[in-house]
C-alpha cells in the first residue's frame, strides 16, 4: 500500500522475517549499509548511534559516481517497535540542507513475519530538490526491495549473523 503527496510518503511491506531481525537491519550500520538506497547505489559511509539524540550519517554513491551525503538525529528508539529520526541532505553553498525529512518507522509482529511501515514527512524542500522528491517513492521502494531480499536470506533467529 502506498499513499503519497508532495510532502509525505507512506510505504508498507510485509517481510518474511521476525520483527527483532527487521528492527536490527535499521539500527546496525553493517546491515543498514547492505540495503539502504536504490538498486545500483552503494553505501561507502554508514554510521549509526541508535539511541535518542544519537546520529545517523549515510553517504550514498550513485552508479554514475555522484555522492549524496545525508545526516540525521534519532528522536525515538523503541526496540523492536518504532524508530523516529530526521534526515537532511543536499547542502547548499552555505552548508544549509535543502531537503529535510522526518521518518517514523514501525515494526508490527505478525506471526513469524513483520509488517513494516515507513512514514516520511518532508519538512523542508529547498530549490533544486524537485528531482529527488519526484524519485523518493521509487527510491524507497527499491531500498525496501533490497531489505526484503536481505532478511529473506537471513536465518530466522534474531541473533543469527547476516549473510553477505
Amino acid at each position: 500500500m502506498t499513499n503519497s503527496s508532495p510532502t509525505q510518503l507512506i510505504l508498507e511491506r510485509r517481510l518474511n522475517a521476525p520483527r527483532a531481525l527487521v528492527f536490527q537491519t535499521w539500527t546496525d550500520p553493517v546491515h543498514l549499509a547492505q540495503w539502504w538506497g536504490p538498486r545500483g547505489f552503494t553505501t561507502p559511509v554508514c554510521e549509526v548511534d541508535a539511541r535518542p539524540g544519537g546520529t545517523i550519517r549515510i553517504h550514498l554513491q550513485a552508479p554514475d559516481g555522484t555522492l549524496i551525503q545525508t545526516e540525521g538525529v534519532f528522536q525515538e528508539i523503541l526496540e523492536p517497535e518504532r524508530i523516529v529520526f530526521t534526515n537532511s541532505a543536499f547542502k547548499d553553498d552555505h552548508g544549509e540542507a535543502q531537503l529535510e525529512t522526518q521518518y517514523t518507522v514501525t515494526f508490527t509482529e505478525q506471526d513469524t513475519k513483520t509488517k513494516l511501515t515507513v512514514h516520511a514527512l518532508v519538512t523542508k524542500a529547498g530549490p533544486g530538490v524537485t528531482p529527488s522528491l519526484s524519485s523518493m517513492e521509487s527510491g524507497w521502494n527499491e531500498s525496501l526491495d533490497r531489505l526484503a531480499t536481505l532478511v529473506d536470506a537471513t536465518p530466522s533467529a534474531p541473533s543469527a549473523p547476516f549473510r553477505r
